[in-house]
């Protein structure tokens, strides 16, 4: 089987000369599919923790599309698409490690003391930080990947009705969370 080594968006992928693919949906698939390769990153990013793991996620999410994009409807969202395989890869991932080894469970680390000065984009990331996973999940999806509430409700299977009501929660957790903060910077508590 051949390959080429190619890199798009930041993500290195291989593409497999010997798949069945027909030319024409090769190129298809390059103009329609790799242009989102860099938010799959992100959000991989957002669901792994670690960079490499997510660059592997990403490699592998490719892949799966590639091979799998004759079952691909044109003039649908191809990025929702590519999502929602990226996520299914992950929830797979997890789940084989989840079986094969035993999971250390961390003790949790005390903050001895918190920096005067914090930037506003590390604010930010710690209110992030202080949401469920389910709220920042829809948050990474709807604000920063720029997802409509239905194309969320469509990659994490759950009713548009769910989607809107954790948007609007996280929404409110972020802000109430980052307004506390910038009462206690007011009041140097």
């Amino acid at each position: 089987m051949g390959s080429v080594l190619m890199e798009r968006g930041g993500v290195s992928w291989f593409r497999y000369t010997s798949l069945t693919m027909p030319e024409d949906r090769s190129f298809e698939f390059e103009t329609t599919a790799l242009p989102h390769a860099s938010g799959l990153l992100r959000y991989a990013i957002h669901l792994v923790g670690e960079r490499a793991k997510a660059e592997d996620l990403v490699q592998e999410t490719l892949l799966s599309a590639w091979r799998s994009f004759h079952q691909f409807e044109r003039g649908t969202n191809c990025k929702a698409w590519l999502f929602q395989i990226l996520k299914h890869l992950c929830y797979r991932q997890r789940h084989r490690s989840a079986r094969a080894a035993e999971t250390a469970i961390p003790a949790e680390e005390a903050t001895l003391s918190t920096p005067e000065r914090i930037s506003v984009n590390q604010e930010i990331r710690q209110a992030f930080a202080r949401l469920t996973p389910e709220h920042q999940e829809v948050l990474q999806l709807v604000v920063i990947e720029g997802f409509a509430v239905r194309e969320v409700a469509e990659i994490l299977q759950v009713p548009q009705g769910t989607i809107m009501s954790r948007l609007s929660r996280a929404r409110a957790n972020l802000r109430s969370v980052l307004q506390t903060s910038a009462f206690v910077r007011k009041e140097g508590l």
